[in-house]
């Protein structure tokens, strides 16, 4: 809170983008770079003028701010600009880079997984890497395939990286201000759906970080663990109020971060509850999912009552169909029927 105690409720997309503008108030070497992040500045004459703010308004009013030298907007090449990120970081800036969705890592996989993950270790430390990629997810929004996945295994799977997701404004801002101002390259995850849910959270007008490698308890419980990771979290929540009505006391875990991994949170919960469901939106082979559901199997076998139980998307691409794409999303309804399932 700030001395005046001042704290508003924003949406998802407000956190963030207050981060990212009081990060740049703070620290003059933070840039930000991707496609339309300054909206086509530069082009007022065609009546454009701070028009997108990236494509869900993250960057909106920052180019009118701080303009085009520390908001650029880049062309479709995700390669070059993951890349040039990489090599501000390196030479002393701190760059905010935002990749649109997460399935375009395919594009400049090398840029990550080869150097930004790398390049500090193989100088010896002497280079620092505080890059900032922030990357979009999730299905449920009628935009196919290749838009719709979350894949975040894919980058916790690689030494060197740090990965969080935040699953509420609150801690969207303050995940989004501790990436930045780590000297590590972290990639933030952050969930189309909780873009347009309306949240009765407090986020603090002043500055504040959640520390990287820090899951939460969400809902205090203890018949039962459901673990949650972005979204699946306000899944998990809805679903730990509905396990309640039938008499159930229900405990989520929201994990926040993915690499470092709060593993202390997750046994001290699954031990007192001593049931474990993990719901994730990614697909379920060598998922976050599958890595949780081994650690409690080889960490707290001695106290579990039943064998943790992983909730996910269907090993299947995310189909088009509104109908179809409804069932490819955990739901509510799913995690009540799985954790029951546990339960029994």
């Amino acid at each position: 809170m700030t001395e005046n105690g001042a704290t508003r409720k924003l949406t998802f997309v407000q956190a963030i983008n207050e981060g990212i503008r009081q990060e740049m108030e703070r620290d003059p070497t933070v840039i930000v770079m991707g496609e339309d992040v300054a909206g086509a500045a530069g082009k007022a004459h065609l009546g454009f003028i701070d028009h997108f703010g990236g494509s869900f308004g993250l960057t909106k009013n920052l180019i009118q701010k701080f303009g085009p030298e520390r908001v650029r907007d880049t062309p479709i090449s995700e390669t070059g600009f993951i890349g040039a990120g990489v090599g501000a970081a390196a030479t002393g800036l701190r760059p905010l880079v935002d990749l649109m969705f997460v399935g375009f890592v395919g594009v400049c996989g090398d840029q990550i997984f080869n150097n930004a993950a790398k390049m500090h270790y193989m100088f010896g430390g002497k280079v620092k890497l505080p890059l900032t990629i922030q990357c979009q997810t999730g299905a449920g929004h009628g935009s196919a395939a290749q838009h719709s996945e979350s894949l975040y295994a894919l980058f916790t799977h690689i030494p060197g990286l740090k990965c969080v997701v935040p699953s509420d404004p609150y801690t969207a801002k303050g995940l989004q201000i501790a990436a930045i101002r780590d000297d590590d390259p972290v990639v933030v995850f952050q969930s189309i759906t909780l873009m347009g849910m309306n949240f009765d959270v407090n986020v603090p007008e002043e500055p504040y970080t959640w520390p990287i490698g820090k899951a939460r308890v969400a809902r205090e419980g203890k018949d039962i663990t459901l673990v949650g990771i972005g979204y699946t979290t306000q899944v998990c929540l809805q679903a730990a109020g509905e396990l309640a009505k039938r008499g159930h006391s229900a405990e989520v875990v929201d994990l926040l971060s993915l690499s470092p991994l709060d593993e202390e949170t997750i046994l001290g919960s699954v031990r007192k509850t001593r049931k474990a469901v993990v719901v994730d939106e990614d697909y379920p082979r060598c998922s976050v999912a599958s890595d949780i559901a081994a650690l409690v199997g080889e960490q707290a076998f001695d106290v579990l009552d039943a064998p943790p139980k992983r909730l996910t998307a269907p090993h299947a691409s995310v189909p088009y169909s509104p109908v179809l794409e409804a069932l490819h999303v955990p739901s509510k309804e799913r995690v009540v029927e799985a954790a029951l399932s546990v339960l029994k």
